[in-house]
């Protein structure tokens, strides 16, 4: 008797577990529950990743930082002014290229830093601990694929051309 192939459920299937809404809701629920844990230190998510990211590569210029953050340019740029109000970090222009700011965390926004630090790594402790301890690094290798797949069909895709809010001639 032949042997009937089981057809494959189609990837987007209502009854099927989908990539998008999926990275979302761990996202969210992640930055909701750390930006609720360090809301008393007076720092955001984001503040948070570019205090870290600052801090792991000293010296960087605002434009490298934007794109380690994943981010864009006028977003960064944005959150970055507010950290300057708070003088949690200070932006001095570089001598090769006065356009070009390079930025350093200050002493105030360091120690804000370590205490939303400790905050992070309880919080991703108490998420992963829900994976056998034998699949978490696992888990994060698969999950940094998917992130690297992800932004390499961003920067191949193109990209829509903005419209004129003027009429043409």
């Amino acid at each position: 008797m032949p042997r009937k192939l089981k057809l494959a459920t189609p990837i987007d299937a209502p009854d099927r577990r989908r990539l998008p809404p999926l990275l979302r809701r761990a996202w969210y629920g992640l930055n909701q529950a750390f930006r609720r844990r360090i809301a008393h230190l007076g720092l955001t998510p984001d503040q948070f990743t570019a205090l870290r990211t600052l801090l792991e590569h000293e010296g960087i210029s605002q434009r490298h930082l934007t794109t380690l953050m994943s981010s864009d340019p006028n977003t960064v740029a944005s959150l970055l002014e507010r950290m300057e109000k708070a003088a949690l970090i200070e932006r001095q222009a570089q001598e090769q290229d006065r356009r070009a700011n390079r930025v350093r965390v200050k002493a105030s926004g360091k120690a804000k830093y370590e205490k939303a630090r400790e905050i992070a790594v309880a919080l991703q402790s108490e998420v992963l601990v829900n994976l056998p301890a034998e699949e978490r690094e696992k888990f994060l290798a698969n999950l940094h694929k998917i992130a690297d797949a992800c932004h390499a069909a961003a920067a191949s895709s193109p990209q829509r051309e903005k419209r004129s809010k003027r009429s043409p001639a």
